[in-house]
């Protein structure tokens, strides 16, 4: 399958949080097992002070993170997360575009580690992520959540 090909396809069958975090994948490079997605998280997901709460924030970026590994994989694998830092460097604003762009550092048999970097629209870093998770075989033809 191509990039071009995955990126339809990675987008018409997005995990039940696409909606809430208004994710969108907007390229994919599987050689370099890179993706570059854009959130628009729903208001709900403000904290009290109108930004973003920073475990969306997470959840952004651990999604960021974990597509750049299954791109790099080649396969319809499954990538939990066995451990996580989070980095916020300034406040991530409410009701506009935000950026993320992940990447997999290394895919072993056994671990694979990532980050992702979270941006506003004009390229200031609000947050960052490194983290590893398990690889783990998913069956080929079991059934995807479609994006209606």
């Amino acid at each position: 399958m191509t990039d071009s090909e995955l990126l339809e396809r990675m987008n018409r069958f997005v995990p039940p949080t696409a909606e809430l975090l208004g994710q969108e994948i907007l390229e994919i490079d599987s050689a370099a097992g890179r993706v570059k997605m854009r959130f628009q998280p729903v208001a709900a997901c403000c904290n009290p002070m109108g930004n973003v709460q920073g475990g969306i924030v997470v959840a952004m970026l651990d999604d960021a993170a974990a597509f750049a590994a299954i791109v790099k994989s080649g396969e319809r694998i499954g990538i939990p997360t066995i451990e996580l830092k989070a980095s916020f460097f300034a406040p991530t604003p409410a009701g506009v575009p935000l950026y993320a762009e992940g990447r997999c550092i290394k895919l072993g048999k056994r671990i694979a580690f990532m980050e992702a970097d979270l941006t506003d629209a004009a390229g200031n870093l609000l947050a960052r992520l490194t983290t590893s998770a398990v690889p783990i075989a998913l069956n080929p033809n079991a059934n995807l959540v479609e994006r209606k």
